[in-house]
């Protein structure tokens, strides 16, 4: 899944979902990207988009983004990729 710039979803980034509504991505079926939590027995059966969870502890998945939809900060990991 892309954000509305073209970026790609990716395991860990800290996103805005509505409003005040914060969470983290904690897999990406796209790219075959799950977290121990949220493992791919779990959730691969969504065949697209990203699963987030919520700051409050609600789960979302989402097959595209939406105009509220936001990215707010990389992974750590994609961080430290483009600054290396």
């Amino acid at each position: 899944m892309r954000y509305s710039d073209g970026k790609q979803a990716t395991l860990g980034d800290r996103v805005r979902l509505w409003d005040s509504v914060l969470g983290t991505i904690v897999c990406s079926i796209d790219d075959d990207s799950y977290s121990e939590a949220f493992p791919r027995e779990h959730w691969a059966f969504k065949e697209r988009g990203v699963v987030v969870r919520a700051d409050d502890g609600r789960v979302f998945h989402y097959d595209d983004a939406d105009e509220d939809f936001e990215l707010l900060r990389r992974a750590e990991s994609e961080r430290l990729r483009s600054e290396g």
